[in-house]
């Protein structure tokens, strides 16, 4: 009996043994890379296993018939293959398709530099505005020291890739801001209004930039405003220049919030310690103030509100270039007050919609004469066009509305309208009482769209488009944008773009005799990047294409005005940004090469040459160190930019012509702040101070701007810097919340 029942255990176990079905293979993804760690299951059965590092998988089976093989990897799209079981083994390889992820994806950056909570690219952020010595808080000095902008000392303004500073726009919450500076005086460059903490997010686009924004042939800025402070917090400043004070008050549900900021600058001690090259009848003097409140209205939603105004006032003596004996007076008196309101809110199914308004009025009051030594203005042919009252005021609006709809993975399209209407007005009042007056209206309506298309983590595309139509020239334009993105490795990428972008004549030009239409920029670029946690490497080469820039002709001594849309001009280059907190401990540091190439025939230039602002090589190098044991933040910067062109020109009676012409000196900035925290390690203060000093310019360098001519180009004078070396001394008190480790984190 026992053989017998040997027999038929060994009949039961051959049985079972040839009725198993052995399943086989590998799981590789569409790069055709192994995917490793993957489960591979028969549907709805226990049979299955898990890929090794190869991809390799292996499992047995006793089911029989057509059956469903799933796939599932982290990262990998789930896969499905019908298998038809028979009980003969199977070899099977599978390819999964990667889920597109945010932290994973590709960014779409060619042209930008980005910074903010929502970005994983830093570049600048508030902090970094604040400590980069020689910037003096200001958001565009410190956009300075990136690749693509020009360091131009004699007039306001980011000067981009070749461009003009009217060829950049700002943005705050995706509306568009008019006048972001202050107003100036001739030769004296002035800083932004806005402070750089009002920001949480900031792109500074050098080309290439989204159809959602226009008007702007070289740059965008767009700023995001902060959301809901952290806590409720009160603080002041007391300076050799200002005096300012401000209160956040956070709601106990911190579903809301409100606060409001006044200061005061006056500039007559700072001017006392430090000679001005040029003699001030009246001291630079601000007043400033401004109101915020922020509502959530959902767990996706929020109404945010900005307010501001400001009233500043200077003037200046300066001998006169044209007689001997004489003085130019310049006075200017400026208000501006600006509004912003915005709405977000997540809608549902991948719906979302921001919407915006922004209102603002602008005022300059300015008096040019020509005075004798006692300061009385004086008539003296062919100069009597020097003496002049000047009332420019004027009134913007801008409206934006902005619909998202994410599609499948992470790709979403946006698209949207724009409505922007402005009234600029000009009082001339001549030296003889001869009054002149002209308005500038413009209604501009725009349709945009786009969309971010993720084909993969490691390749994406935008793509779209922007319809705009102007009242003020009565035509249209259709402005196609592009751009792509692939990553090269785990942390590189390389990217190109391609756009066109128009913008209306600059107003100062208008009104104009003739017929105008769109000045055109056409961008091309190609970037390379590779990011870390610590370090930031970004490459790129660009060429810019104008076409109908304009030119203009003189109708008195003193006023050009837009002749037609004739101009051209081209800009390439190329620009290589490195920023490294790795490599020696405790030092944050980054360094920026811009090299540019670039002519132009415009205004009332005779033919094509390299406009007075732009530099054939600029660069940047910025430090920042924070000593723990002396609660001491220590920041450097040194700026270069060769010499730029200066040129003189005259009408002859027929043609517009060189009549001087040369290179300004290098330009050399060697500039210091240091930051003194005293409360610092005094845990759970309230308290929070900053003592801060800035030199800019410690060694004094000589500084050429250019020159600026006669009226018979006979005599020049340098354009310099109002000082040498400019000294700022403040102490700056937070309450409320201990940012104390905001400020080592920050390096400050």
């Amino acid at each position: 009996m026992k053989p017998l029942c040997y027999i038929f255990i060994l009949l039961i176990i051959g049985y079972y043994g040839n009725a198993q079905t052995k399943i086989s293979g590998t799981i590789k993804d569409n790069k055709n890379k192994p995917v490793p760690s993957a489960s591979i299951v028969l549907k709805d059965t226990y049979d299955g296993a898990t890929s090794d590092s190869s991809g390799i998988f292996s499992f047995t089976t006793a089911e029989k018939g057509k059956l469903t093989l799933t796939v599932t990897a982290v990262g990998y799209r789930p896969a499905e293959q019908i298998i038809d079981i028979t009980g003969n083994d199977i070899t099977i390889n599978i390819a999964v398709k990667e889920e597109v992820s945010e932290l994973k994806a590709v960014i779409i950056s060619a042209g930008s530099f980005e910074a903010g909570d929502k970005k994983r690219v830093t570049v600048l952020n508030s902090i970094d505005v604040a400590t980069t010595a020689g910037a003096n808080a200001d958001i565009t000095g410190a956009l300075k020291t990136l690749p693509g902008a020009q360091q131009v000392g004699e007039s306001e303004g980011l000067f981009v890739r070749g461009g003009t500073a009217a060829e950049t726009k700002t943005f705050i919450d995706g509306t568009l801001v008019n006048n972001f500076f202050y107003s100036s005086v001739p030769g004296i460059a002035q800083r932004g209004r806005f402070s750089p903490f009002l920001f949480k997010g900031t792109v500074f686009s050098t080309g290439g930039y989204s159809a959602l924004y226009g008007q702007a042939l070289s740059s965008a800025l767009i700023l995001e405003s902060i959301d809901l402070p952290e806590q409720g917090s009160s603080n002041i400043g007391v300076s050799v220049l200002s005096l300012n004070a401000g209160h956040q008050h956070l709601a106990k549900n911190k579903k809301s919030s409100w606060g409001i900021s006044y200061s005061y600058a006056n500039l007559w001690l700072a001017f006392k310690a430090i000679k001005q090259r040029q003699n001030y009848s009246r001291v630079p003097e601000y007043h400033e103030g401004d109101a915020n409140f922020r509502i959530k209205t959902s767990e996706t939603g929020i109404i945010k509100y900005y307010g501001y105004f400001s009233a500043n006032r200077l003037g200046i003596i300066t001998p006169s270039i044209d007689t001997a004996g004489y003085y130019d007076a310049f006075n200017i008196k400026n208000f501006n007050m600006y509004h912003n309101l915005s709405y977000r809110e997540s809608l549902g199914n991948g719906w979302k919609l921001t919407t915006g308004i922004s209102y603002s009025t602008n005022k300059d009051n300015i008096e040019g004469q020509l005075q004798d030594g006692a300061e009385k203005e004086v008539n003296i042919p062919p100069l009597a066009y020097k003496n002049f009252e000047l009332e420019s005021p004027g009134q913007y609006f801008n409206a934006k509305t902005v619909i998202d709809k994410r599609l499948m993975g992470i790709s979403v399209i946006r698209f949207g309208g724009e409505y922007n209407y402005s009234n600029d007005k000009y009082h001339y009042t001549l030296y003889n009482g001869q009054k002149f007056s002209s308005s500038i209206v413009e209604n501009l309506k725009a349709v945009f769209a786009e969309t971010d298309i993720y084909i993969t983590n490691d390749l994406a595309a935008k793509i779209g488009g922007r319809f705009e139509h102007s009242s003020l020239l009565n035509k249209s334009n259709i402005a196609p944008r592009v751009s792509l993105a692939y990553k090269t490795g785990k942390q590189s990428q390389a990217s190109l773009a391609y756009g066109i972008f128009y913008q209306n004549p600059e107003k100062k030009y208008l009104p104009s005799p003739d017929v105008l239409t769109f000045s055109k920029a056409t961008h091309y670029i190609a970037q390379y990047q590779k990011v870390t946690s610590k370090t930031t490497f970004r490459s790129e080469v660009f060429y810019k294409k104008y076409n109908d820039l304009i030119k203009t002709d003189m109708i008195n001594a003193a006023q050009q005005v837009a002749a037609n849309n004739n101009g051209y001009g081209d800009a390439k280059g190329l620009e290589i940004f490195w920023r490294d907190k790795k490599t020696f401990k405790n030092i944050d540091y980054w360094v920026s090469y811009s090299y540019l190439d670039t002519k132009r025939d415009y205004t009332n230039f005779p033919y094509a040459i390299q406009p007075n602002f732009a530099a054939k090589h600029t660069a940047s190098l910025v430090m920042k160190k924070f000593v723990t044991k002396w609660k001491t933040g220590f920041n450097m910067s040194y700026t270069y930019a060769s010499g730029r062109p200066y040129y003189n020109i005259m009408y002859d009676g027929s043609n517009y012509k060189f009549t001087d012409m040369g290179k300004a000196k290098d330009y050399n900035n060697v500039s210091f702040s240091l930051n003194y925290l005293p409360g610092l390690f005094k845990k759970d203060s309230k308290t929070f101070t900053v003592l801060v000093l800035t030199v800019n310019n410690i060694f004094g360098i000589n500084q050429l701007y250019g020159y600026n001519y006669s009226y018979d180009g006979s005599r020049k004078t340098p354009i310099l810097p109002p000082s040498r070396t400019f000294i700022f001394l403040g102490a700056f008190i937070s309450f409320g919340i201990d940012r104390t480790e905001d400020a080592i984190n920050s390096n400050l």
